[in-house]
């Protein structure tokens, strides 16, 4: 008997993927070719809008790890952090594709961003307010079971505690190298102030490179004796 392929689902569509995946929407967010000064605007549209994607992903698993350590539960935390870090580690690969993109080209297609930046992506904001929360919900956590990032390297690998902190530090490094990866491209394509110009999008992203949402467990890793006495977990805030 042959299938009926109908579609079922309300929505627009000639299909159940296309109503339910939103394609008609999704394919019609970016300029039409008419409205293009250069062609190479949907390659910059692409990357950024599927950028902001990943980045809502990996914010909902930021969020629900958040809960998880609240309520006890770092092994599961631990599974949504590493979601999220592969979330970003996809985002970092991608910006391979501005390898294509030239800086005449960048610069004939600026009067189309306007005043737009990176630094104003939504997506990024609301991953950055996750991450601050993960630091308080982790700190929280050791207060509540009597121990630091420091003391946490005796623990034995297995431990759930353990295994959230060292998903912390892979988050925090997967970020730094999406940093770093886009600073490298920002000056390859130019369009911006050289580094060390005050206010630059560039040199805000150069230094950017440096910062840790969790500073406590890399100084736990570098000189664990300094922390080992101390109460307190205090996430970095910036």
């Amino acid at each position: 008997m042959k299938r009926d392929h109908s579609p079922v689902l309300p929505g627009n569509g000639a299909t159940d993927y296309a109503r339910y995946m939103r394609t008609e929407t999704l394919l019609d967010l970016q300029r039409r070719p008419e409205e293009m000064i250069h062609r190479d605007e949907l390659l910059f549209q692409v990357a950024h809008q599927s950028a902001e994607l990943w980045l809502k992903l990996a914010q909902a698993e930021l969020a629900e790890a958040v809960t998880l350590v609240d309520a006890g539960d770092p092994a599961t935390a631990e599974a949504l952090l590493t979601r999220a870090t592969l979330a970003v580690r996809l985002i970092t690969e991608q910006l391979e594709m501005f390898r294509h993109l030239a800086p005449a080209v960048f610069q004939e297609m600026q009067p189309a961003l306007g005043n737009g930046s990176g630094a104003e992506s939504p997506g990024w904001r609301q991953v950055q307010a996750a991450s601050r929360q993960l630091g308080r919900a982790f700190g929280e956590h050791l207060v509540a079971r009597g121990t630091t990032p420091a003391k946490l390297r005796g623990t034995a690998p297995s431990d759930p505690v353990h295994r959230l902190a060292e998903a912390m530090l892979d988050w925090d490094e997967q970020v730094s190298l999406w940093r770093v990866r886009h600073y490298q491209v920002a000056l390859r394509i130019g369009g911006h102030a050289p580094a060390g110009t005050p206010g630059s999008p560039v040199t805000m992203l150069a230094k950017l490179t440096a910062h840790r949402f969790f500073p406590e467990l890399w100084q736990a890793r570098v000189n664990p004796t300094t922390e080992a006495d101390s109460d307190n977990y205090h996430p970095s805030c910036p």
